[in-house]
């Protein structure tokens, strides 16, 4: 069927091309064919959650014409859904905080024809990923997507493409309360009940698989019904803590499908009565921390090849030694992007199996970096731990290939391998998103690659969130303070 969509809003400002013009009749054609009712128009936030409006399916044709609009300040909420910037306030002269989006008009979200998938679990609706742009079509700097793009132009300007797996920690409880009484609505709402599927600690248990078999063939299924490209699923430490790992994909792709993943698991979880967590270090008892783990190699477009491959000596090749001296040098500076919670540096702990120093080791799971590379094998890779499972994935993949394409570029070398990753003398990472935040700031890496607006942008994002924080008592500071004084 023809839908006449070059003549639409989004053809003439050059936002739909041709070949996605194509692939979007193609969707128009499926969603009809597959009866889709209603079509989740969804954007990743800045936080890496997914944010947009529900579609009847007479308007599904008018997306790929004119678009869909949207409030801006969903890109300016902090993780307690306030606004975390001044957008009613008048522009003060003399510089100041960067101010996005003042008055808080709309955005336009631009869809994306390859996204589009019908919901396994719910069969009568889809959801299609778009990226956020100004009413007038210009690009929005900070936006997830647009950050990851831009971070992958540098590589592709040199013919090389960053290669990203992935290894995803969670956990999934049974819920016993829903917190959903009116005194609990607060931002953030309360956190709900819950209580272990599974007992104790047992790593990799082949009857604790059998225990939770029913609910991770749900997700499993699922995750490949999204076309998601499951390569284990995994009984991890904690009790009622599991690992799904991904094959390997280009970091776009990568991106969209962390996302994808964790939206599904907690919907999935949801209608069953269950609640996933991928919260960096839940605050129940003998619960484990969730770490995702980065796996990260570099491809020569030309040739194929792996650029982090060593040698038959099992030398680093130039590549991978500067790509890894790039992560530690800008470690500290990248950790709010790939630990962006006040939660995220509680997991920085000796002997949890988490790094807690800058360092790298072969094939060594206390260091932040381990190498797993050897000669002649294709797969030869970087695997960064410090990342949590509850990065927004768009930044969290651009901070590692700015911070290795700038070690390669300045020529830097990686230093000796540890076999102590928690030795004291090692320089630790941040203990707190405040630490991270000032990293963040004074280094200069952001801010020449992807603009002094995105690094002020994150940078407020996050202080207010780390306010907060501050100018809350603890449970810590009641137990020790309320009866001794």
């Amino acid at each position: 069927m023809t839908y006449d969509l070059a003549t639409g809003r989004l053809a003439r400002a050059g936002l739909l091309d041709p070949e996605a013009q194509q692939r979007a009749g193609e969707v128009l054609d499926a969603a009809k064919s597959a009866g889709v009712e209603t079509l989740r128009v969804l954007f990743a936030d800045q936080h890496g959650i997914l944010r947009g409006k529900t579609l009847v399916a007479e308007a599904f044709r008018g997306l790929f014409r004119a678009g869909l609009n949207m409030p801006s300040t969903l890109l300016l909420k902090d993780t307690s859904h306030r606004t975390a910037f001044a957008v009613w306030e008048a522009e003060q002269g003399g510089g100041g905080d960067f101010v996005p989006m003042r008055g808080a008009g709309d955005v336009l979200l631009v869809p994306r024809p390859e996204t589009f998938q019908v919901l396994p679990w719910s069969p009568h609706s889809a959801w299609i990923l778009c990226d956020p742009v100004q009413t007038d079509g210009s690009p929005i700097s900070f936006s997830s997507a647009q950050v990851l793009r831009q971070a992958i132009a540098g590589l592709d300007a040199q013919g090389l493409e960053a290669i990203f797996g992935l290894e995803v920690e969670f956990q999934i409880f049974e819920r016993v309360d829903a917190a959903l009484d009116h005194s609990q609505s607060t931002m953030p709402g309360a956190p709900v009940t819950t209580r272990n599927l599974t007992q104790g600690h047992q790593f990799l248990t082949e009857s604790r698989y059998s225990d939770c078999e029913a609910v991770l063939d749900d997700i499993r299924r699922m995750a490949q019904g999204l076309g998601l490209q499951v390569r284990s699923v995994e009984i991890e430490m904690g009790p009622s803590q599991f690992e799904f790992t991904f094959a390997p994909l280009p970091a776009l792709q990568q991106a969209d499908a962390m996302v994808m993943f964790r939206t599904m698991v907690k919907e999935v979880c949801a209608r069953a009565g269950l609640h996933a967590s991928f919260m960096a270090k839940p605050r129940l008892e003998n619960a484990m921390a969730n770490g995702w783990h980065l796996h990260q190699s570099l491809l020569e477009r030309s040739t194929g090849r792996n650029l982090f491959e060593p040698g038959a000596d099992g030398s680093l090749t130039p590549q991978a030694s500067g790509w890894i001296a790039g992560l530690l040098t800008h470690a500290a500076a990248s950790s709010v992007m790939i630990a962006p919670t006040v939660n995220s540096y509680k997991r920085y702990l000796p002997f949890q199996l988490a790094p807690d120093r800058i360092q790298w080791g072969l094939d060594n799971r206390g260091a932040m970096l381990r190498a797993l590379m050897q000669p002649g094998d294709a797969a030869s890779r970087i695997e960064n731990r410090a990342p949590d499972s509850s990065a927004n994935p768009y930044f969290a993949i651009a901070a590692q290939i700015l911070a290795g394409s700038a070690g390669m570029a300045a020529g830097l070398q990686a230093p000796a391998p540890t076999t102590s990753p928690y030795d004291s003398t090692a320089a630790r990472l941040p203990r707190s998103l405040g630490q991270a935040l000032e990293s963040f700031a004074s280094s200069d890496l952001f801010a020449d690659t992807l603009g002094a607006e995105f690094v002020s942008y994150l940078s407020q994002l996050k202080r207010f969130e780390w306010d907060r924080y501050l100018n809350t008592v603890s449970e810590w500071e009641q137990a020790e303070y309320f009866n001794l004084f």
